[in-house]
């Protein structure tokens, strides 16, 4: 039987990113929160944390922390149900790519947020990322491009996200003056969302049948600021259309590839826990969501 004032420890410690900061959550010493990981580890009979900076969960670390998510979201549905009154919160960890950050997520979520008490603890990265998130145990549901669901876990297609190559009319005349050729695609200065970022690489794919290396790259965490470094002028990048078809139609800015659109469709993925609050919010999440992204 698990000691869960043990296993909350070594949970803090893998959110929080370190003891120190886990000790500070939990209102006790480093000391003591170093203790209870150890002690579950001796428990379990396995290394659950590497010691590292931040602290890394190991396999079995991944397991004993999403059995702990579960669990939680379990109890806290029980206690809103034959508890008492309360004005407290319920956290809801959920993973999401950064474009759907930006753009219409929030929107979509907005009037459940507004009706219940629900806080949202949100981890960010790429779309064909997140999902790992969700099976480490880090979150209980992702915005993902992953189709196919996990064991355990229930999937829910949300819509399609187009995205275009998009450059200023001064950026398309100095490194595309023929046209959008491979050889020129080569040596344009391109913007990534960071190193994981492969939305270029299927636009290459798709607009010339390879992928195309070489090419100077800049790096700008901020799906919300690739719109102002494209304008510069320096760069193109790869934006949703809810980022780029007003400054297209307004002439600031160009689709680097004609006509061509790359189609990214999105799914839900969430545990299949019996939790009320869960269920509520993917239903708000997929209502919201087919409202506002492109349905094929």
């Amino acid at each position: 039987m698990l000691d869960y004032k043990l296993v909350e420890a070594f949970a803090a410690v893998v959110s929080c990113g370190g003891f120190e900061k886990a000790a500070q959550s939990l209102h006790l010493t480093q000391s003591a929160v170093s203790q209870r990981v150890k002690q579950l580890e001796e428990q379990s009979g396995r290394i659950l944390l590497v010691r590292s900076t931040p602290p890394r969960p190991t396999p079995a670390g991944r397991d004993m922390l999403r059995h702990y998510r579960q669990v939680k979201r379990l109890e806290d549905d029980l206690a809103s149900t034959i508890g008492p009154g309360s004005s407290g919160f319920t956290v809801l960890p959920v993973g999401v790519n950064a474009d759907s950050l930006v753009t219409w997520f929030l929107p979509a979520v907005q009037d459940f947020l507004e009706a219940e008490s629900v806080l949202l603890d949100l981890s960010v990265d790429d779309q064909d990322e997140t999902h790992k998130l969700l099976r480490g145990g880090e979150v209980l549901g992702c915005v993902s491009a992953r189709p196919e669901p996990f064991q355990g876990c229930r999937v829910e297609f949300l819509g399609v996200m187009d995205y275009r190559l998009c450059g200023t009319p001064a950026y398309a005349t100095r490194w595309f003056p023929n046209g959008f050729t491979r050889e020129a695609a080569a040596h344009a200065p391109i913007m990534l969302y960071n190193r994981k970022d492969e939305l270029h690489v299927k636009l290459f794919e798709q607009a010339f049948g390879e992928t195309v290396s070489g090419h100077p790259t800049a790096y700008v965490p901020s799906s919300g600021k690739f719109p102002d470094f494209v304008l510069t002028g320096q760069v193109s990048g790869m934006l949703p259309d809810e980022d780029c078809l007003e400054h297209i139609r307004a002439g600031r800015m160009v689709n680097l590839v004609g006509d061509m659109v790359l189609p990214i469709p999105l799914y839900w993925h969430s545990w299949g826990l019996d939790s009320a609050l869960l269920k509520g919010f993917s239903a708000a999440l997929a209502r919201g969501a087919r409202s506002r992204l492109r349905q094929p």
